[in-house]
């Protein structure tokens, strides 16, 4: 199983460039199908509070991504904004959409906590469901569980996550450099934890308020850095062995251990 960690230098609000930017991206990274994608948070604008001008209303990003997917055959995370048509006065969410092949929308992720220190509740609600998908590849599968940037400091997402099976987690994000040394502490605790992969993508670059310097991870389930990037525009392509988590959950099943389960 192979995954693909798509650092980019977002466009500010400009859905058409950053879809051409992952296009680029994917040219040179050359997937093959049954590969995973994940793309950095709100891929398709940046971490923008405009939610009227961004949000995904047409399903412009939506569509653009089932068609990457079935085109190349593989299965993709990137959250966009999402807001609802028939109530236009409701808050917009953050939504990490995952597709697959044959225009197969395969679930959608809510983030759960938007950001109070920037911002983010005044634009957007927050979700209620942690949620978990399929990645099949070959003849392997492995149980994802996707989260979006913020959600990174709450472990019980985490933990809930693990409680539905997940064996690997999903992160897109645009964490700033201000905080950097927090989201690589974080990234490797949440895969030690739950003795669990943790694919953490950041973007790099600026937007009108924030620098970004990437630092996109992937960690094995015991805590072993796979690969990682700087602040270059670049993509991480990273070989997921299944086995690798079954196994070390059987050797020493730490996991099973846990004695609070009210998340």
């Amino acid at each position: 199983m192979r995954a693909h960690l798509l650092q980019l230098d977002l466009v500010w609000e400009n859905p058409e460039a950053n879809h051409r930017l992952v296009e680029k991206a994917l040219e040179a990274a050359t997937p093959e199908p049954g590969d995973l994608v994940v793309l950095p948070e709100l891929f398709d604008t940046g971490f923008s509070l405009n939610t009227n001008k961004n949000a995904d209303s047409t399903g412009q990003t939506l569509r653009f991504l089932l068609g990457l997917a079935d085109k190349l055959g593989i299965t993709i995370q990137g959250s966009r904004t999402t807001k609802s048509d028939t109530e236009p006065d409701t808050k917009a969410s953050n939504n990490a959409t995952v597709v697959g092949p044959g225009q197969n929308l395969i679930c959608e992720y809510n983030k759960i906590h938007p950001f109070t220190f920037g911002r983010e509740p005044e634009k957007f609600q927050g979700g209620d469901k942690v949620t978990t998908y399929d990645w099949p590849s070959g003849t392997n599968t492995l149980k994802v569980c996707p989260a979006v940037c913020y959600d990174l400091r709450f472990p019980e997402l985490f933990r809930a996550g693990l409680s539905q099976g997940a064996e690997l987690f999903a992160i897109g994000a645009n964490w700033p450099k201000a905080r950097q040394a927090h989201w690589r502490a974080l990234a490797i605790a949440r895969a030690i934890e739950n003795q669990a992969f943790v694919l953490a993508v950041n973007r790099t670059g600026s937007d009108p308020h924030l620098s970004y310097i990437g630092g996109t991870i992937a960690i094995g389930p015991k805590g072993e850095i796979l690969g990682e990037l700087g602040a270059e525009t670049a993509t991480l392509s990273i070989d997921i062995d299944p086995g690798s988590v079954r196994g070390w959950r059987r050797f020493f099943p730490a996991w099973k251990d846990g004695k609070i389960r009210n998340f």
